[in-house]
C-alpha cells in the first residue's frame, strides 16, 4: 500500500486527507463547502466563470484564504467533478449484466446533464478521486460474473464512460445551438433534413439523399442515447459470448 505521505497533494484532498486540526480559530472553510460553491458557480454561470477569485467572492471571503484548503484552479477542477459526479445509484445484483450496466450508464448521463459543465472539463487520467472510484468500481461489479478478463473489463469502463460522455456533449452542443430557435431537437433534426434534401443532388448523393427524404429526419435525445448504447451493450455481448 502507498503510503499516504507519498500521495501527491490533489490526491489527498480528492479524498479529504489533507485538512488537519489546527490551533487557535477554527477556519470557516474546508475542502467540501469551497468545491460546494465552486460547483454551484459553475452550474448557474458555468466553469468558464469559476475561478479562485469568483469562488472566494461569492464564500465573502478573500482568495489567498482559499489556499489553505485548494491548491490551485487545476485542482479545484479535479474536486469540483468528482464532487459533482457524486456516488452512483445502488444497483442489486440480478445475474443480468446487461440490465445492470444500463442503469448505470443512464444514471451518469443524468448527472453529465445536470451538469453540463463536466464535459467541458479535460480527462486528465484515470479515476481518481473516491466517488469516481466508487462509479468504477459500480461498473466493474455489473461485469464480475461475465468471464471476462481484467484487461477486457477496463476497456469496457472506458468505452462505456466515453460513450456516455459523447453522447452528453453531444446533446448538450446540440441544445445550445438551437437555443432561441423554439424547437425540440427532433424538429430541428426535420427541418434540416427536409430544407437539405431539397438541395442535394441524388445522382451524386445517392444515399445521402435517399435518408433525408426517408422521413427519419430528426430523433428524440434519449431515443438516440439507447439506440448508442444497446450498440455498444451488443458489442459487450459479443465479448461476453466468445469467452
Amino acid at each position: 500500500m502507498t503510503d499516504e505521505g507519498d500521495a501527491p497533494a490533489t490526491l489527498m484532498r480528492l479524498w479529504r486527507r489533507s485538512e488537519r486540526p489546527t490551533r487557535g480559530r477554527p477556519s470557516v472553510l474546508d475542502i467540501d463547502s469551497v468545491v460546494a460553491a465552486a460547483v454551484d458557480l459553475a452550474d448557474r454561470e458555468g466553469v468558464a466563470n469559476v475561478t479562485l477569485a469568483s469562488v472566494a467572492k461569492d464564500l465573502g471571503v478573500t482568495k489567498m484564504s482559499l489556499y489553505r484548503h485548494i491548491g490551485s484552479k487545476a485542482e479545484l477542477l479535479e474536486l469540483m467533478a468528482d464532487f459533482a459526479i457524486g456516488d452512483p445509484p445502488t444497483v442489486e445484483p440480478t445475474g443480468d449484466w446487461r440490465a445492470e450496466l444500463t442503469t448505470l450508464a443512464e444514471a451518469n448521463r443524468d448527472v453529465l446533464m445536470k451538469h453540463p459543465w463536466l464535459v467541458e472539463l479535460p480527462l486528465t487520467g484515470p479515476p481518481a478521486g473516491p466517488h469516481a472510484v466508487a462509479w468504477m468500481d459500480a461498473i466493474l461489479r455489473t461485469l464480475r460474473d461475465t468471464g471476462l478478463d481484467w484487461g477486457t473489463k477496463g476497456g469496457i469502463l472506458v468505452l462505456v464512460g466515453g460513450y456516455v460522455r459523447l453522447a452528453c456533449a453531444q446533446a448538450i452542443q446540440l441544445a445550445e445551438g438551437r437555443k432561441g430557435s423554439g424547437l425540440s431537437q427532433e424538429q430541428a433534426e426535420q427541418a434540416y433534413g427536409k430544407g437539405l434534401a431539397e438541395l442535394v443532388d441524388p445522382e451524386r448523393f445517392p444515399d445521402a439523399a435517399g435518408f433525408l427524404t426517408s422521413g427519419l429526419g430528426g430523433s428524440e435525445q434519449n431515443s438516440d442515447f439507447d439506440f448508442g448504447l444497446e450498440v455498444v451493450l451488443d458489442g459487450i455481448a459479443a465479448l461476453v459470448g466468445a469467452g
